[in-house]
């Protein structure tokens, strides 16, 4: 089928087909084939196959794989992001996955959010700020003070497809904390929380997956500007000083 066609498709297909179908099962082939071509396709494919494994059993084998895989850099640029990252939370949600499959989502959700635009990483930080709160067995990754000193050692493998030989629970998030010299203030102090313990609460992301670059700037425009004080003492003569020479002879009216 063309591109276009899968995507006109795949927008509407999980509340406007899917609900008034008397068998959504015979979607799967479609769903399936339409998660396996990668890219946005991929993503849109996700609402789909969300409601066949939740309300119909559907068995995928390798789905975490291939959700693993989806993370590219064009995953915080595409206009779908706030929709994937959606079912991403869901799909990560729960206690029972294992703690090496939630790392290697954490890592390298990290990794990329170095080339990440501001309004992106205020979303992604919280979303692995929650993935921490309900896998404490992946903290080991923000608390290993022992870790390689030189990044080029970090032990995790980018490339890896398979999650499980990513070797990210061997690593640490040295990606948040350079985050924490970025230069947005809204993104430096979101990164710093993690040098805090999380609390119990988890995160509302929903005010944030779909935060623009626009807003961002008109919330900057919109701050009221602080009078910064540059000197605690007052001035008294010409460079300061209160018995300076020059303070007898020039005035500063």
């Amino acid at each position: 089928l063309p591109t276009g066609l899968y995507k006109k498709v795949l927008v509407i297909l999980h509340d406007s087909i899917l609900p008034y179908m008397n068998e959504p099962t015979l979607m799967i082939d479609f769903l399936t084939v339409a998660y396996g071509i990668g890219g946005a396709i991929s993503l849109l494919a996700l609402n789909g196959l969300f409601i066949l494994i939740h309300q119909h059993n559907l068995e995928y084998p390798d789905f975490y794989k291939k959700l693993y895989s989806l993370l590219d850099p064009s995953i915080y640029h595409v206009k779908y992001r706030a929709r994937f990252f959606h079912l991403a939370d869901l799909f990560l949600s729960s206690s029972h996955l294992p703690a090496y499959l939630v790392a290697a989502f954490i890592k390298r959700l990290s990794r990329l959010a170095l080339t990440a635009p501001p309004e992106a990483l205020l979303m992604v930080i919280p979303f692995i700020c929650n993935l921490f709160r309900r896998h404490p067995a992946c903290k080991v990754l923000v608390h290993r003070p022992h870790g390689p000193e030189d990044m080029s050692e970090d032990p995790y493998i980018m490339e890896e497809e398979e999650p499980s030989r990513s070797r990210a629970l061997e690593s640490s998030l040295w990606e948040i904390q350079s985050l924490q010299n970025h230069y947005h203030p809204d993104v430096a102090k979101a990164a710093a929380v993690l040098n805090q313990s999380l609390s119990e609460i988890e995160d509302d992301l929903s005010g944030l997956l779909e935060l623009s670059a626009s807003e961002l700037f008109d919330k900057e425009v919109k701050k009221k500007a602080v009078d910064v004080p540059l000197e605690f003492e007052q001035i008294r003569g010409l460079f300061g000083k209160k018995n300076d020479i020059f303070a007898e002879h020039f005035s500063l009216d």
